[in-house]
């Protein structure tokens, strides 16, 4: 009994080649094997697919469809023994990510950082910018995007995080303003607000029924950094609502305070995104499924 696949593969070398002979030349193989291949498919199926002459031979219109099949069945079926292939294998080549400045110095970085140290046949190129990169041009393997996503055709994306938003001030601004119990008399206070290309961006605040309050505080301070809004918050400006990770020192320290505790923290999500593709690369599905391993632990 023949081998389908094989057979399969025979056809479409046979195709691609223009005759059995160049085909049997390149696998190897005899002439009339490779047309026992051929005949063999056409009895499994019941359908003429090649129209053969002593100088030629040519596609019935079944055999074009049925060669475009063949060759998408072949290529599905090398992909799933590269995936084998990568289990025994290192983390190589070159991997290409491009990530937001802040939440990918501090808390993507330092997990692709020390992937590398693990896998001395990877590579790393690593961007720091907050504009958004069309990965269909082809200079980044990787995507790492906050926030909410434009749906793509042709790219994949995984999630990665939850970042935990949450609102504080410095001492100094609450002994000034007095401390805050609800979140609606956050609108009252001076904010310290992140806006990036022009568009301010709510506050959010979950609520028990699903919902979710919106606020925008008074403004008369507004950054694109986030950095440059924690340390406009710890010398006391106003009120600042950023990720936790980002503030956990501070808070621990004092020079920042948590307020509204009680308040179910918003969960700002964080991506991995990449081109669709009948075969992941091993060193990029490593990297996002060693993201989501890792990151947890930072966002808490």
């Amino acid at each position: 009994m023949m081998d389908r696949l094989t057979s399969m593969a025979v056809f479409v070398k046979a195709v691609d080649l223009g005759s059995f002979a160049a085909a049997a030349d390149a696998l190897d193989l005899s002439g009339p094997m490779v047309g026992k291949h051929v005949r063999f498919l056409e009895t499994r199926l019941g359908v003429q697919l090649l129209t053969r002459t002593t100088r030629r031979q040519s596609l019935t219109e079944f055999g074009r469809a049925f060669y475009e099949r063949c060759r998408l069945v072949l290529a599905e079926a090398d992909a799933a023994e590269a995936l084998a292939a990568d289990q025994r294998s290192d983390a190589r080549g070159k991997l290409r990510v491009t990530m937001p400045v802040h939440f990918g110095r501090r808390c993507v970085a330092p997990i692709l950082l020390d992937l590398v140290r693990q896998h001395p046949s990877l590579e790393l190129d690593l961007s720091f910018n907050d504009r958004f990169v069309d990965l269909a041009e082809g200079d980044y393997d990787l995507a790492i995007r906050t926030g909410d996503l434009d749906d793509k055709a042709g790219v994949v994306a995984r999630r990665i995080a939850r970042q935990r938003m949450v609102v504080c001030a410095a001492p100094s601004y609450l002994e000034a303003h007095g401390r805050l119990s609800r979140v609606e008399e956050l609108a009252e206070h001076d904010g310290l607000v992140y806006r990036r290309s022009g568009r301010i961006r709510p506050w959010l605040f979950p609520r028990d029924d699903g919902t979710v309050d919106e606020l925008i505080p008074l403004n008369r301070v507004r950054l694109d950094d986030l950095d440059a809004i924690a340390d406009a918050a710890a010398s006391g400006l106003g009120l600042a609502w950023l990720p936790s990770w980002l503030v956990r020192d501070r808070i621990a320290a004092g020079t920042l305070v948590r307020l509204v505790p009680e308040r179910r923290p918003f969960l700002y999500d964080a991506y991995a995104l990449w081109m669709q593709t009948p075969h992941l690369p091993f060193r990029v599905r490593l990297a996002v499924d060693t993201l989501v391993a890792r990151l947890a632990d930072l966002m808490d």
